[in-house]
């Protein structure tokens, strides 16, 4: 007869606990001027936070996750493998974040190469010789929906968003027109695809452990791993700064997975700050779960 209540104090406490998080999450997103949209998921409770969860917003590199989800549903297919070689071309390369851009033409690099490279780096010219490689954008987007994730939109190559930066007045004004996205998501559906991931049920559970091994090798800290203990955290990054800083992964222990994914826009000040403040909201996602509930 004792059961009960105390089932209810334990739900009772888990959701003021829950409330306590949001309001702080909350806390630190008004202490920035910037559009939010953060979704939250504990796999092992099922307790979620959303804010604004449900926009679908500009990815930036995020949208490199779907890509990489396609790459290994062809392979399963057998279109091809990972250990199958492309050589680099000079018309290949693509600015920005990688390093590819950086190296000889006729250098040749495997599928497990670039899937690697276009994860930790978020290298642009791995990007879209893996576009290439699937037959562009629309088998992406035709997985995505597929899992009955609508939100989730590769819009093109990193070539063509590049083409619209050069094109524009200003990057400011490039941004606030926001008429060539990099990639559309909506935080929720981000995260639905990631736990999908974590469980093991994308394309299969060897692809999807190899997925989770990439994003463990992820060179970038500067945002949601920044202030982090307890945890280890497996995420991909996605930049425009200082108008967009997107982050999302999952916070891994032995006893917890934290589906976290954080996307941001219009935001004009201090890159640093933006960054800093998806660390500060790393860091009580971390605090919150480091202890049962």
């Amino acid at each position: 007869m004792r059961l009960l209540p105390l089932l209810l104090l334990s739900i009772s406490a888990a959701t003021a606990a829950d409330s306590r998080l949001q309001q702080n999450i909350e806390r630190i997103t008004r202490s920035v001027n910037a559009q939010w949209g953060i979704y939250i998921k504990c796999l092992e409770t099922g307790a979620e936070i959303a804010i604004n969860a449900d926009k679908q917003m500009d990815t930036m590199s995020v949208i490199k996750i779907p890509l990489m989800a396609e790459v290994f549903r062809q392979i399963e297919e057998g279109k091809f493998n990972l250990d199958d070689r492309i050589t680099l071309t000079e018309a290949a390369k693509r600015p920005g974040t990688g390093v590819m851009r950086s190296l000889d033409a006729g250098a040749t690099m495997s599928i497990r190469d670039l899937l690697t490279l276009m994860t930790i780096v978020s290298d642009n010219t791995a990007t879209d010789l893996l576009f290439d490689k699937v037959g562009g954008t629309e088998p992406v987007n035709k997985l995505m929906k597929s899992y009955g994730l609508d939100s989730i939109r590769a819009t093109g190559p990193a070539s063509v968003w590049f083409a619209g930066l050069r094109a524009a007045p200003s990057s400011a004004e490039f941004h606030r027109q926001a008429k060539t996205p990099f990639g559309l998501a909506s935080p929720r559906d981000i995260g639905k695809r990631l736990e999908c991931i974590a469980e093991g049920k994308a394309v299969n559970p060897k692809a999807s452990e190899a997925m989770l091994q990439m994003m463990r090798g992820q060179v970038y800290s500067s945002r949601l791993p920044k202030y982090v203990t307890g945890f280890r955290v497996l995420h991909k990054t996605g930049d425009f700064l200082p108008f967009i800083g997107n982050d999302v992964g999952i916070f891994e222990s032995e006893k917890r997975r934290i589906v976290v994914c954080v996307f941001t826009a219009g935001h004009y000040g201090i890159g640093a700050q933006l960054e800093d403040a998806i660390a500060r909201i790393g860091e009580l996602i971390a605090n919150e779960f480091a202890v049962d509930r």
